[in-house]
């Protein structure tokens, strides 16, 4: 990941939520209960800070092209499929064992904050 392809993602995954959160206000709303709507408004909350952090991850790749900080930003993407994938998926009735991918992602971005701030302190 270099800094244009974090930026570009992290601008496609703020599109994305933004879809993804009018869609469950407006489509979903009546048609989901509200424990799945719940779940889908927490994929597309953590979804949004998420990908405002790696908007931040890809400048601070324009002035450190730290490969620290690439892994960080890879993992900060990784973490958005499996930990918001996973509740949206589970919010329209996937497989409750899906869920087990949810936590995963919360661990790939625990990681990539912490390889953020190494990276950060480093340079």
């Amino acid at each position: 990941m270099n800094s244009a392809r974090t930026l570009c993602v992290a601008g496609l995954l703020l599109a994305l939520a933004t879809a993804c959160g009018a869609f469950g206000a407006h489509a979903l709303k009546g048609q989901l209960a509200p424990e799945r709507l719940q779940l889908w408004e927490t994929a597309v909350r953590y979804q949004f800070f998420q990908a405002l952090g790696l908007l931040g991850v890809g400048l601070a790749l324009r002035s450190s092209d730290a490969g620290v900080l690439r892994a960080a930003a890879a993992l900060l993407i990784a973490g958005v499929l499996l930990f918001s994938g996973s509740l949206y998926a589970l919010a329209l009735g996937a497989p409750r064992p899906l869920g087990a991918l949810t936590p995963v992602g919360g661990l790939a971005w625990i990681i990539g904050w912490l390889l953020f701030a190494y990276g950060a302190w480093r340079h």
